[in-house]
């Protein structure tokens, strides 16, 4: 079995030649003449397609980009130890960035249309992933090279790993000033760089390329560590972002379910929210009877339940009804008042419906635990908060309560336990047994 899956496995079959391999990394190195051409029309159909925020033209740029070729050359280059070729790799790689650099920044600069759209937006801050998407494309990328059978994946890779975008990125910052989007841009350009260079030097090294220079060991140690020391220096940061990234994620899903809860408070009902992730703050308005220091105390500490308990509640009054008689006629009276009723109304039918939902919950557990328990005969399913001492609140936890004529042993109780947690896709469940009830 095991010979079976490394024979699947096994790249020597399909390996092309060596001297054709260092052939073709050696010729699309060179940037020059038709290389060249195509670079600085690609750069510019990326730019047009960032300044229409299209996502098609963006790609069609990605398609007919050569910039590949020289990262490719240098990653397989330093895995062959062929410095010359380094030299000149590097050598075209900055010269092919530089006159990128200049196309987009020209374009950006005489462009009559200067707004940041979402497509430049999703540029500026790189993460984790990035370096992971350049890893795994960049491997996809020199294993096609190497192999008989090119298919599409260049193609793929090219599109993937978005080397021209971020270019064009930067040169909008450098148009702009907006110095933000030309760091955050070039950062996201030099992972793609690194890590796509590193794919080439792994899989040199796995297919074991020739080495097409001479060089003691003491060198090919220090090519070893000047390479660990770019790949860390490259990679901290994005880490860095990655977990901001996933911090921002958590917080404005809880922070939506805290605003759906709270859409009516106290008779006053949410007119307009707004999110601040990066800054963990949320803004309220509200309209009807004035929220005094109180009521919005209570909402900060109701923001607790949903994982909240580090964030900035701003509490903000829209449009009070019992200071408004002069401000307001009685038809804009009127209307807030329906508004507010109206808003009351879906609230009750909402709270109807959940607790219609938490008792066909209870209703479906007791029926499908019977094959695991069969000594459950009632069952039942709420949801609450669990307070502590220090007066915090965490968020509601789903509470089952088994009524049972025999208590299950020790075993069977944390195999029910863990059905639940599995069944109800939730981490921490509240789980009580009881032999004598119900009666």
């Amino acid at each position: 079995m095991i010979e079976k899956i490394v024979h699947y496995l096994n790249l020597d079959s399909d390996l092309e030649d060596y001297d054709r391999i260092h052939e073709t990394i050696t010729r699309d190195v060179i940037f020059k003449g038709t290389n060249l051409w195509i670079l600085v029309f690609a750069i510019l159909v990326a730019s047009v397609g960032l300044n229409m925020n299209s996502t098609a033209v963006i790609i069609g740029a990605m398609l007919i980009s050569p910039l590949m070729g020289p990262i490719n050359g240098m990653g397989y280059s330093v895995a062959t130890y062929n410095f010359p070729l380094l030299r000149i790799a590097v050598k075209n790689f900055t010269f092919a960035v530089g006159a990128s650099l200049l196309a987009s920044t020209a374009y950006f600069a005489i462009s009559p249309v200067s707004t940041a759209h979402s497509e430049l937006l999703a540029r500026t801050s790189p993460t984790i992933y990035d370096v992971l998407i350049a890893l795994f494309g960049g491997l996809a990328g020199i294993v096609a090279i190497s192999s008989k059978s090119k298919g599409n994946v260049i193609p793929g890779v090219a599109i993937a790993t978005a080397l021209m975008p971020p270019l064009c990125t930067a040169g909008y910052g450098l148009a702009t000033a907006q110095w933000n989007f030309f760091f955050g841009a070039f950062y996201l350009f030099t992972i793609n760089t690194v890590f796509i260079a590193l794919s080439s030097v792994v899989i040199s090294q796995i297919l074991k390329f020739p080495i097409r220079t001479l060089r003691d060991e003491a060198h090919k140690t220090r090519v070893n560590r000047w390479i660990s020391i770019v790949i860390i220096i490259t990679i901290t940061p994005s880490v860095y972002f990655g977990y901001g990234l996933v911090q921002e994620e958590r917080f404005s899903s809880n922070a939506e379910r805290f605003i759906g809860a709270v859409g009516l408070f106290e008779g006053n009902y949410l007119l307009r929210s707004e999110m601040q992730p990066r800054r963990e703050r949320i803004t309220l308005v509200y309209a009807g009877n004035a929220l005094d220091s109180l009521q919005k105390e209570r909402l900060r500490l109701r923001a607790r339940e949903f994982g909240l308990a580090d964030a900035e509640i701003q509490v903000r009054q829209g449009i009070a009804f019992g200071e408004m008689p002069g401000a307001m006629n009685e038809k804009e009276q009127l209307k807030s008042e329906i508004n507010r009723l109206t808003f009351m109304l879906r609230d009750s039918n909402r709270r109807a419906d959940s607790s219609e939902q938490r008792s066909r919950i209870g209703r479906q557990l007791l029926r499908e635990i019977a094959p695991l328990e069969p000594r459950v005969t009632a069952c039942v399913y709420a949801e609450a908060p669990v307070f502590a001492r220090d007066g915090a609140a965490s968020e509601k936890r789903p509470l089952v309560v088994f009524g049972v004529q025999r208590l299950p042993s020790a075993a069977e109780r944390r195999k029910v336990e863990e059905w639940l947690r599995s069944r109800l896709d939730r981490d921490t469940v509240l789980v009580y047994w009881d032999s004598a009830w119900p009666r």
